[in-house]
């Protein structure tokens, strides 16, 4: 690897531990380590407006261990997630601006958002649907990436707040031709915190006329925390239940082949550092932003991937009812296209979804909504710790 590379990812994340001013995350968390059931709930408050006048709101859940996830009806995005180490002290998960602001701004990398209507990415932006050609904005290069140029993590979502659990819904209605797709769809992403430290998103989508649909949540994820004393994540172990992978060109579009992982880089069937290859993936920058093969996708809940931090004895596991995961290590991120000046490879991201560009390959997983059908999703993040 070349050594400017390796000096920038011994670079340590910036300083954003402290929750933007006037949230109450700071009230939820400072106690968090003697956490009880009183204290579990679901808290809110105003958070301003999005550029387009929206009333935007703040939402904290805790759990009955402590455990809190913040949310904002923008984008549905996951603002933070506050995990205990093995020492029972709270920090910060996943990456995030420190102002709201930030996540509107052309620099953001999609943290904590919900992408769509397709995550991941169509080639040269057209799909065909009964014989009728679709053009989608192109705003990645020759190709469409994440919904377009105002993609769902840019619109303000519906959000109420659930009566029977600790959670949120929000509802957002695309109209028909929205960045060039097809029907009016109406998208539903529900957060929930239960007491066994997961967090679970289900997804829930219906549109009137034929269309395509692929939604994730692009969550930026550093175990060892996302504040000022982070680390590169290199040196997270990672497991991935796939022993295939979805085969990319040079515009990260997939070729059509599913090459075994045996042998390559993309071999993460027992847990390997993400450092330990990382220099062997081609491309520019490099690093892995690549399609895996669940293994026995069956549109149920199974396991996807499992990543531990040794310095602070936190796991996450990813489990899903999608039949891919796109395992994304932060090639792109630069601490100068983002306010909290993360630099590359401070996180990596889990996307649970359709494999890449489904509408142009028939023999991939159907990301096709009939009209008046219902697509439905699942992923769970489960939290906890490992004794050293």
């Amino acid at each position: 690897m070349p050594f400017l590379l390796l000096s920038i990812f011994l670079l340590s994340c910036s300083d954003e531990d402290s929750m933007p001013e006037n949230t109450s995350a700071d009230a939820a968390n400072e106690d968090a380590s003697s956490a009880d059931e009183s204290r579990k709930g679901v808290q809110s408050e105003p958070l301003g407006e999005s550029p387009d006048g929206d009333e935007l709101t703040q939402f904290y859940l805790t759990n009955a261990n402590g455990i809190g996830v913040g949310l904002t009806n923008y984008g549905a995005i996951i603002t933070e997630v506050r995990t205990p180490d093995r020492d029972g002290e709270f920090a910060n998960i996943t990456l995030r601006h420190l102002d709201v602001s930030g996540y509107w701004t052309e620099g953001n990398p999609y943290f904590g958002s919900i992408v769509g209507r397709y995550g991941n990415r169509i080639a040269k932006g057209k799909f065909t649907i009964d014989g009728t050609e679709y053009t989608l904005a192109t705003n990645n290069g020759n190709n469409h990436l994440h919904g377009g140029e105002t993609g769902f993590n840019k619109r303000t979502w519906v959000a109420n707040v659930l009566e029977d659990s600790v959670g949120v819904r929000f509802t957002y209605s695309s109209p028909d031709g929205e960045e060039g797709y097809p029907g009016t769809l109406t998208a539903k992403a529900t957060y929930t915190l239960t007491d066994a430290d997961e967090l679970r998103i289900d997804y829930e989508v219906v549109s009137d006329k034929d269309t395509h649909a692929n939604l994730t949540n692009h969550a930026y994820w550093n175990l060892a925390g996302a504040g000022s004393n982070a680390k590169p994540v290199l040196d997270h172990r990672v497991v991935l239940n796939a022993d295939r992978y979805v085969e990319v060109d040079g515009e990260a579009i997939p070729t059509g082949q599913l090459p075994e992982v045996a042998g390559t880089p993309m071999d993460f069937r027992k847990a390997e550092s993400i450092g330990a290859r990382i220099d062997e993936v081609t491309g520019d920058p490099g690093g892995y932003d690549h399609c895996w093969v669940i293994n026995d996708g069956k549109e149920e809940l199974q396991l996807a991937a499992r990543v531990t931090d040794s310095s602070s004895g936190r796991v996450m596991e990813v489990l899903t009812t999608e039949p891919g995961v796109q395992f994304y290590t932060g090639n792109f991120l630069s601490g100068a296209d983002a306010e909290s000046g993360y630099q590359q490879r401070c996180g990596f991201c889990l996307e649970t979804q359709r494999f890449p560009d489904s509408p142009n390959q028939p023999h991939f997983p159907t990301s096709l909504l009939k009209k008046g059908e219902i697509y439905t999703s699942t992923t769970v993040h489960k939290f906890s710790v490992e004794k050293e």
